[in-house]
Order: structure tokens, then sequence, then C-alpha cells
């Protein structure tokens, strides 16, 4: 049988996936790393712990696995998306990745915006500019550091510096590029207009493919620091959202992701680039030429938790947590959290919002606080989903991924709160699932994603459904979370 390895390059950790090729997943290695906080608006990442993060995980699974190792086929990637990699001639880095959680930018979207034009930029990208977006980064750097912007020859995105490792070649693909945020996405190419009109080099921009395009091979050096066998073909891989929307088999409409990771996300495919037009959400292209995903995007999911854990209630496992908010009842009598503890994107795209525990009484306590939290988070994805039916968009079922398809607290909250039936995965990683099922196609063991996914994606039988009595606490919340922001927008830029 033929085996297919997914790399998952995520923001706090790397994850590597070994498939076979019918879907069953043999074994896979992990290994975590940080984010670089030097000042509280930067988050940055040394793409040097991040490659020998993914070559430890790789070589962990050959060690572990070396029957099945010797048959990969395809080996392709599931990448953290915005982030800013620079290289220079010699294909060295520059200096730290800036990543998609990076606040730093905000003055640098005005100058593009003054210089090429708000309607002009969102009419080609069909996004409004965010800070952590390549594009506010890359022109951060020109305008704070003109050494390294001198010394530039290639940018990239997180996955594609660990792919450039293992294959030599450099390159992106449309999901990511267009998540850079200088890109025409509607015709699948790097808006060079705009480019031009902000003075970069169009060299520094690699040629973009298609996600399951190959791009190049193990080579030998890879070879020798992995345990992988050289020649293996690599695809081009993709954005995270979209490979998990791959890895739950959502390759066109009607099914939407709700995605708890470390941000959270609420998305969806399908056949035309379909945009708000107030530009509150995002439209990236998706894993094929005739996709693209709608996204609301939300900065602050599981990192919230995890925030809440170490920093306010020094507990020891999300676990311990879970159990303590399943104490509180539905709605966590009160208490209502804004989860805006990096600003938010979706749907006020405003670095400078503020988290608000908002309803605090004497007689709250720990677990409400937790529950209020995982409640919030699951607000914020409401907020997306309001206006993907603004939109006209239908759908019949969402599929969780990520932290908040792992326990059933958290599913029953999605439930309720989305008013919807939800749908969880056999598999746990559907980003590596993602990749690894690119990885099949680019090898060409199925023809093409819709064939893949409808053999080696599959639904558990349970499914978790709405429970009318908490609805009713759920909505007078969410009525409550929707006012906060407004009320408190001007205290936040204070």
């Amino acid at each position: 049988m033929n085996y297919f390895l997914g790399v998952d390059i995520g923001t706090s950790s790397v994850k590597s996936l070994l498939m076979d090729a019918k879907g069953h997943v043999v074994g896979s290695a992990q290994v975590g790393y940080d984010i670089i906080k030097s000042r509280p608006e930067y988050a940055e990442q040394d793409m040097e712990i991040l490659w020998e993060a993914s070559r430890q995980t790789i070589a962990d699974v050959v060690k572990k696995y070396p029957q099945e190792a010797a048959r990969i086929q395809g080996i392709s990637y599931s990448g953290q998306m915005h982030g800013l990699v620079m290289t220079d001639a010699q294909g060295r880095l520059i200096r730290n990745a800036i990543i998609w959680a990076d606040q730093r930018s905000e003055d640098e979207i005005h100058r593009i915006y003054d210089v090429v034009g708000e309607d002009s930029y969102r009419s080609v990208a069909l996004n409004s500019l965010s800070t952590g977006f390549l594009i506010s980064s890359l022109m951060w750097v020109k305008e704070h550091e003109p050494d390294n912007y001198e010394k530039i020859r290639h940018v990239m995105f997180p996955k594609d510096y660990i792919r450039f490792r293992m294959c030599g070649e450099y390159g992106t693909d449309m999901t990511d590029a267009s998540s850079g945020a200088i890109f025409d996405t509607k015709r699948r190419r790097w808006a060079w207009e705009l480019i031009d009109r902000l003075g970069i080099d169009r060299d520094i921009f690699p040629e973009c493919h298609e996600s399951c395009d190959v791009v190049g091979t193990v080579t030998k050096e890879c070879a020798e620091m992995t345990g992988l066998k050289p020649g293996i073909k690599i695809a081009c891989g993709g954005g995270d959202t979209l490979m998990q929307g791959v890895g739950n088999g959502i390759i066109g409409p009607g099914t939407l992701a709700a995605n708890i990771g470390t941000a959270c996300q609420i998305s969806g495919g399908f056949n035309e680039p379909l945009y708000d037009e107030k530009y509150r959400t995002n439209t990236f292209c998706h894993v094929k030429e005739d996709l693209w995903m709608l996204m609301g995007a939300h900065l602050s999911g599981g990192v919230a938790l995890k925030w809440l854990m170490n920093e306010i209630l020094y507990m020891d496992t999300f676990d311990e947590m879970t159990a303590m908010a399943a104490e509180a009842p539905a709605g966590s009598e009160g208490l209502v959290f804004l989860p805006y503890l990096s600003g938010e994107r979706t749907p006020y795209n405003d670095p400078g919002a503020k988290g608000i525990y908002f309803g605090m009484t004497l007689r709250h306590g720990r677990e409400h606080m937790i529950r209020s939290t995982m409640e919030g988070i699951v607000f914020g994805l409401r907020t997306s989903i309001e206006i993907f039916k603004g939109l006209g968009i239908e759908y019949s079922k969402i599929i969780a991924s990520g932290g908040g398809a792992r326990g059933r607290l958290f599913l029953e909250m999605q439930a309720d709160i989305f008013d919807c039936d939800i749908y969880t995965n056999v598999g746990n990683e559907q980003a590596g699932i993602g990749a690894a099922i690119t990885a099949a196609v680019a090898s060409g063991e199925y023809a093409d994603y819709e064939e893949a996914c409808a053999r080696l994606v599959h639904m558990k039988d349970t499914v978790v459904t709405p429970n009318r009595e908490n609805q009713k606490y759920y909505e007078e919340q969410f009525a409550v979370y929707r006012e906060l922001y407004g009320h408190n927008k001007d205290l936040f830029h204070m």
C-alpha cells in the first residue's frame, strides 16, 4: 500500500502525519514552540526553530514506522497563513518571520491605502488589509528596517520555507498567496499593478501554483536529515484553514467548517469568489482553480483559554478547565466574555480592540469564567455566520474541527449558539489529513480532490443537535455580546 505525509506547520507546533491510501492515519509526531513577543504588539517566530521542529517530527515518524515510510509516494503541507518570511539571494533567513498575530503595521495599512486607494485595493484583493498580512508586514520592514529590506530576494509564507528546505525550490500556492493580500483573487495571480504602485520589486514574489501541483522532490540533504527517501514528490500545499476544509471534505458549497485552534474561523468553499461588500470577511483562493473560500477570521480562539489557564487561573490542563466549566449553566449566569485579546479581524478589523468580562458579580467563580470564555469564542464565530447568512449563503451542516471538536461541551455550545447540527470527523487532525490528501492527489493516487475526499474523509456517526432550552439563554447573551464592542470602541483606543 502507498503512504502519504502531511506536514502541518501551525502557530504553536508542527505535526507530521502519515496516512495510507485508504485514509487511515498510521501515526504522527508533534513538536511545539512559542511566539516571540519582544513588544506587546509584535508576534514573530524563528523559522530555523520551525524547520528543526518540522525535521524532527518527520524523522520521528520515519523512525517509528520505517516500513510504511519507505513507501511514501508524496508529501504536502498545511501552514499558518498570512505571515512574512524573507530570505536573501543565498536562501538565508534575513530576520524572524512576522506572523499573522502581529499588530505593528497599522500605519503601513493607511499608507498602502493612501498610495493605491482603498476602493481600488479592495476591488482587486476582495479583502480589507489587516495587520499580520504579508504585504502589511513587508511595508513595515521597508519603512523601519531598510537594511533588511534591501537584502530581500524572496518573500514567502511559513510553510513555503519548510518546503524550500526539503526540496530546494521556491514557490507558493494560491491559497497562501491570496492570504498575503497583494493578490488578484479573482484572476488567481499576484496583483502586479498594485505591487508596482507600492514600489516593490516584482522579482521577490514567488511563482504561484495550485495546492496539489508537484513543485519538487526530497533532496539528498533533506533525506539525510529526516530519513526520507530522496526523490519523493513534494506538492505545494496550502493554508491551514483550506487544508482543514479538505480534511473535512469541504471542497464545494453546502457545508461550513467551524475551526477553533489558536485562532478560530468559520469558512466554506464556493465555486465563485464570493465576498462581503463591507469587507468584514476574507475571500481567498481555495485548493483548485474553480474554487474559492469565504472566511470569517477571529484572532482569539484557544489562545484565550490558554491565557486564562496559565496567566489567571493557574490550572494544569484544558480537560480540567472544561470539566469545571460544565458545572456552570448555559449563559454563565450573565457573564459575557468579549474575546478580543489580540484585537479582532471579523467583523471589525480592529487591532486595538480589547477583551472584556462583562456582567461579573460576587456569585461568579472560576467555572463561570471558563464557560463564558468558551461561549465568547463561539459567539465570535456566530457573528461570521450571521454575515454569511446576509450574503444568502445556505448550508445544511457545520463540521467542527480543531480543539473545538475534541470536547462534548464545546460541541454542544456550537450546536446551541449556531442553531445547527454539528458533525465531527473521524480523524482529529484535519489540517494534516488535508495535506496528506493533497499529497495523494499530487502523486496520482487519486484523480482529483473530489475522488480523494469521497474515499478518504469520514464523519463520526454521532451528531450534536441544539438544545432548545439552552438556546434561550444564548440568544440573550449574544444580544449583549454584539453590543459590547460598539459601546467600548472609543475606550479601547484611548
